[in-house]
């Protein structure tokens, strides 16, 4: 029976008020539902639903917030009040957070789900109102409607707006600690799939999981895996309840990225000798998916992709399926891309960190270059690698107290390591031009360039002979690719080949140079950009030259077939005139050791000729090698005026003389300073054996006449000043074969032969390294170096500076000048340089010939 006027409405509301009240008591009393139904009808009769519904959900938040949410943040006050000190003692604790918060979300939840009930039961007596009056307009049915949603969104409320800061904190620690136990579990493992029967993440009630976790038979790993998948899905699911979603989802994809961080960091390490990609994809297949799998079944977020959305990971080793999985879902395959995205980046930026120790490694480190190339080529972060080697050149490498065959080296190994990385070049460019211009202002540049060029160590002595430093190998690989260079290319190139080119052309990146070409012309020529540094080949060829003659000059013998090999391969890179003059160098030995042949087998036929009889003191003319150069092609030569003792003073006359019978009207004009000597020195006890410089046997072999002499006395027999004699007789002291003493004058001092050897063994270690310093200090040269020759060609413009009356012509007049000597036919001009004109006359009569 409907009641009538405002006390009926009263009393209905009074009703209404009384059952609700019942519902939320302490106890709860679900049975008051059924019994809301008059007092709603009479109050939606009334036009009061709207009312009703507003009432009905202040008292439920009311209730919700002073108990269900003020009981659920109190067990998250001891961490949340605590200093940053304290809050590690918590996060080491081995259940916290998991037992606080699987408590507090059971008991919050349970709260909301029975106010959820009682939400229910308002909507029930709504809907009862609806049907008894169909055909009446009420509002009524858009309160039963929009109830449940209300309710939800101010339960989110609620807890949102009275959020401690450190809850999100409190999350992201127990998805860390949960999921670096689920790797531990997984690493444990025997290689058993925990994963494997996907039926059992299937969403169900609390008591069917417990009821499908019973796993007889299985392992107890797979079955610990499980049972932690379901506790952390259970979280997830109860905090999205709640209206946490969007936080549950960033706390967990915060702690499964943190874990793929340091699953990168350990699996990378310092060993740049293992590839790591493969093994941090495999990781990433083995444990974030597949407990993401899981977790997204249990969640009932596993949709099949079989509809062929075209989602997939680029990387994914089956476009269509997972290892173990099986056909993929959009989220899981978004989640794959994600991780391996963010992997690729992770181990780019370890490797651009420390790819400089990477690069001198090289190219044992080249499985660390392949990762990173890999890496680049999916993040296209190139800059970062650029940028970042160059602040590591600058600050490493670019400095005073680097040497110059170290920066060379460096350089080398730079090149070859980012060519792998990027064969156009591109990059190389922009990493390289710092390199070369410090390199410009280094005064040794060309001598170690060269030195690399023909040992491979660029005078390194701490260079352990890597192959990968060794400028040899470029210049084979240099020649075998101008045999193989068509020259015509483009012109060859057929209509469907240039179409094909044309579909795959890329534009450079931001990074290129655009005065160097396009990527797809530029070719990385090590050489090339190596004589860039020094930008002449002109320079390079000179110091070339300089070095060669040095070293064959030096040399004891007429082996030159490694020289003779260089030379040829340095005569395709710059030019067959470029390397003319040492071409003559290297013939000047070959035919040295023919004259020296047909020479000395003509000295001996003749002394058996004639009968002569060898005194004990000469010396036979098997000892001697000569070495005969062409000087107009040779280097200037360091000349020093040098006696020696007569029995080598007549080997050498006779060699003269019969040099010039066989090659008349030619002569010999010794270097006795030059050359190497072999003795043997025959002591009271002992006999030592030497290679030494001419000047340190002409020293040594006076003291056969006595055995002491001074300074003075022994320079002006061997013909040089004292103070050089004083420099070069310390190596025979140093090796204790002399002694030395102070004379009568302090600074004439007195040398005396050493017989025996008490003193000698026991200071060896001391000669060794007194011989290493001396030999280094002394720094002789038997060739001038081209700094020397330079400065002796620009003597003669001396006379400009010092000449009566002084230069004092402008430019203009000087220009003049020299335009008249170029009409005349004096001078000649070429790119910008005056040359003086050079006369044509035969090369051979302008060969004087020279000996060592």
């Amino acid at each position: 029976m409907q009641l009538e006027g405002a006390d009926g409405a009263l009393d209905s509301w009074a009703r209404f008020c009384a059952l609700s009240d019942e519902l939320f008591g302490g106890a709860g009393d679900l049975s008051a539902g059924p019994r809301l139904a008059p007092a709603v009808a009479d109050l939606c009769a009334r036009g009061l639903a709207e009312l009703l519904r507003d009432h009905f959900l202040r008292s439920l938040e009311e209730i919700f917030r002073s108990n269900a949410v003020k009981k659920f943040w109190q067990q998250f006050h001891p961490y949340c009040s605590s200093s940053p000190v304290e809050r590690i003692n918590f996060c080491v604790q081995d259940n916290w957070p998991e037992d606080v918060l699987s408590r507090a979300l059971e008991d919050i939840c349970l709260e909301k789900s029975y106010q959820e009930k009682c939400v229910l039961a308002l909507v029930h007596s709504f809907q009862s109102y609806e049907d008894r009056t169909p055909n009446r307009k009420s509002k009524a049915l858009d309160c039963s409607s929009s109830l449940m949603p209300r309710y939800q969104l101010m339960v989110s409320s609620v807890l949102l707006t009275t959020l401690p800061l450190s809850f999100p904190e409190i999350l992201n620690v127990y998805f860390k600690k949960k999921l670096e136990e689920l790797s531990t579990m997984m690493a444990g493992s025997d290689g058993s799939d925990p994963f494997g029967n996907h039926d059992v993440f299937e969403r169900s009630t609390t008591s069917d999981w417990h009821s499908e976790m019973d796993i007889d038979g299985q392992e107890p790993v797979i079955s610990e895996c499980r049972t932690l998948v379901k506790n952390i899905g259970k979280v997830v699911r109860d905090l999205r309840y709640l209206g946490f979603t969007s936080m549950t989802e960033d706390a967990y994809s915060s702690a499964i990225i943190w874990l793929l961080k340091s699953k990168v960091h350990e699996l990378a390490g310092d060993d740049y000798r293992v590839p790591v990609l493969g093994s941090v994809k495999k990781w990433i297949q083995a444990v974030p998916l597949k407990f993401l799998h899981a977790l997204l079944t249990y969640l009932g977020d596993s949709v099949d992709n079989e509809s062929g959305s075209g989602l997939k990971s680029p990387l994914a080793s089956r476009p269509s399926s997972f290892p173990g999985i099986g056909v993929p879902s959009e989220a899981l395959v978004r989640w794959h891309m994600r991780l391996e995205y963010f992997a690729y980046e992770t181990l780019q930026d370890l490797r651009i960190g420390k790819l400089f120790e990477i690069i001198v490694d090289y190219p044992e480190s080249s499985p660390a270059i392949e990762d990173l190339k890999h890496c680049l080529e999916y993040t296209g972060q190139h800059s970062k690698l650029v940028d970042s080697f160059i602040s590591s050149l600058r600050y490493r490498l670019l400095t005073a107290g680097a040497s110059t065959n170290d920066i060379l080296h460096q350089y080398v190994s730079t090149i070859k390591a980012l060519r792998t990385i990027d064969p156009t070049g591109v990059f190389l460019e922009a990493v390289g031009e710092p390199i070369r211009d410090y390199l410009r202002c280094r005064k040794d540049t060309i001598k170690c360039i060269v030195t690399m060029l023909t040992d491979g160590s660029g005078g390194n002595t701490n260079v352990t002979g890597n192959a990968g430093d060794n400028l040899l190998e470029e210049l084979n690989r240099d020649a075998e690719n101008q045999e193989n260079v068509d020259y015509d290319d483009h012109t060859n190139i057929d209509e469907k080949q240039a179409w094909l080119n044309a579909e795959s052309w890329e534009p450079d990146p931001v990074e290129a140079d655009p005065l160097k070409g396009s990527r797809n012309r530029r070719k990385i020529d090590i050489l090339g950009l190596i004589v860039s540094i020094i930008g002449s080949k002109d320079q390079l060829v000179n110091e070339y030259r300089v070095m060669l003659a040095e070293k064959l000059l030096n040399k004891s013998g007429f082996d030159i077939d490694s020289d003779i090999r260089t030379l040829e391969l340095l005569k395709i890179h710059f030019g067959e005139s470029s390397m003319q003059k040492c071409e003559i160098m290297l013939n000047d030995l070959i035919d040295s050791k023919r004259t020296n042949s047909n020479i000395k087998t003509s000295l001996s036929k003749t002394s058996q000729t004639e009968g002569t009889v060898q005194e004990e003191t000469d010396l036979s003319h098997d000892v001697l090698d000569a070495t005969i150069i062409s000087s107009n092609f040779w280097p200037p030569i360091q000349t020093e005026d040098l006696t020696v003792p007569a029995s080598v003073d007549q080997l050498l006359s006779d060699y003269a003389k019969r040099f010039h019978q066989i090659k008349t009207p030619r002569k010999l004009l010794w270097k006795k300073n030059l050359g190497t000597v072999k003795l043997e020195l025959q002591f009271e006890d002992r006999s030592m054996q030497f290679t030494v410089a001419p000047v340190h046997a002409a020293i040594i072999m006076q003291f056969q006449e006595k055995p002491s002499w001074t300074s003075k006395t022994l320079a002006t027999a061997i013909g040089v000043h004292v103070d050089s004699l004083n420099r070069r007789i310390s190596f025979w002291t140093s090796k204790g074969v002399l002694t030395e003493s102070v004379g009568p004058d302090h600074e004439d001092h007195i040398f005396t032969v050493v017989d025996s050897t008490s003193d000698f063994n026991k200071n060896s270690t001391v000669n060794q390294i007194c011989e290493r310093f001396e030999m280094t200090e002394e720094g002789e040269s038997s060739i001038a170096s081209v700094e020397e020759q330079l400065r002796k060609e620009m003597t003669v413009y001396e006379m400009f500076c010092i000449a009566e009356p002084s230069y004092d012509k402008s430019l203009q007049q000087l220009q003049s000048f020299l335009s008249g000597l170029v009409s005349d036919e004096k001078l000649d001009m070429r790119d910008g340089s005056y040359l003086l004109r050079k006369m044509k006359i035969p090369v051979s009569r302008l060969s004087p010939h020279f000996v060592q």
